[in-house]
């Protein structure tokens, strides 16, 4: 059965200070089947804390999403930089078996460099595959904004080297790219059989329109949801969704009703 997932960084950001204390009673609070954990990097130092505040409140969180900054640091490849990503990697991954989360969301590139050195994160991607099935995690590569190139361009250079790659899937990100329709494509169906996980964000933007990457909720942008569910139904796509559209406001304040809406809508298309 599919879960509807909600994003911890839909709730917590830098507005009300990254508290992951905010989480407290997020459980009781929204309509979800669980949660996709977000680490950020200003949790590094107190990941114990962390892991012990979630256990004990046996928050249900069968997906983590990596820290962002490590695919940066990949991507740049200047001296010491891929040491320190391996090693908060593996954090993230210690995490993720420690908290029950089987599935790692990760952006293999990030921030300005993005993927305009793709051959250092497509090097990298052995290692921190290798790592995360240390630790029983399966590492999904998340087909986030490209600089220079596009997100199945890159999927499929992936699955050159490893031929069990696994993708997670943001709509946005697609719309973004201008992919949403190729997508669909028969050429591309082969790229479904690796899609485990899938973030569904509304977008309201054009191609590589960049002052509109906003995370919207679904409904508030131009993606066509009625189509792509019934496509998943076609395909028979048996992963979790999870909701990453910002919800708080510029004070911090976390609007639970809204993403309480949003689960309803895709439970809808679900039935």
């Amino acid at each position: 059965m599919h879960r509807i997932l909600c994003s911890t960084g839909a709730l917590i950001g830098r507005p009300n200070g990254r508290d992951y204390h905010l989480l407290a009673d997020c459980d009781k609070r929204l309509a979800c089947d669980g949660f996709e954990l977000m680490m950020y990097d200003s949790w590094y130092e107190k990941v114990d804390e962390l892991a012990a505040f979630l256990r004990e409140r046996s928050l249900r969180i069968p997906v983590m999403h990596c820290e962002k900054r490590i695919g940066e640091s990949i991507s740049r490849r200047a001296a010491g930089d891929w040491d320190e990503a391996f090693c908060r990697f593996e954090v993230n991954c210690q995490l993720a078996a420690f908290l029950g989360a089987r599935l790692m969301v990760m952006h293999l590139w990030d921030g300005l460099l993005s993927d305009t050195k793709f051959e250092n994160n497509l090097e990298a991607y052995a290692v921190l595959r290798r790592i995360a099935a240390r630790h029983g995690v399966v590492l999904t590569v998340e087909n986030v904004v490209c600089a220079a190139d596009d997100p199945m361009t890159h999927f499929r250079s992936i699955l050159e080297r490893d031929a069990a790659a696994a993708f997670t899937w943001d709509t946005k990100m697609a719309a973004f790219h201008g992919q949403t329709e190729s997508a669909y494509a028969p050429e591309n169906r082969f790229l479904w059989a690796h899609i485990r996980h899938l973030h569904i964000n509304d977008y309201a933007g054009g191609y590589r329109d960049w002052d509109n990457l906003r995370t919207l909720h679904v409904g508030k942008g131009s993606i066509d949801f009625e189509r792509l569910f019934f496509f998943l139904k076609t395909i028979g796509y048996q992963g979790d969704y999870t909701v990453e559209a910002t919800s708080f406001l510029p004070d911090g304040v976390i609007r639970w009703e809204e993403l309480n809406e949003t689960f309803s809508k895709i439970r809808a298309y679900l039935s």
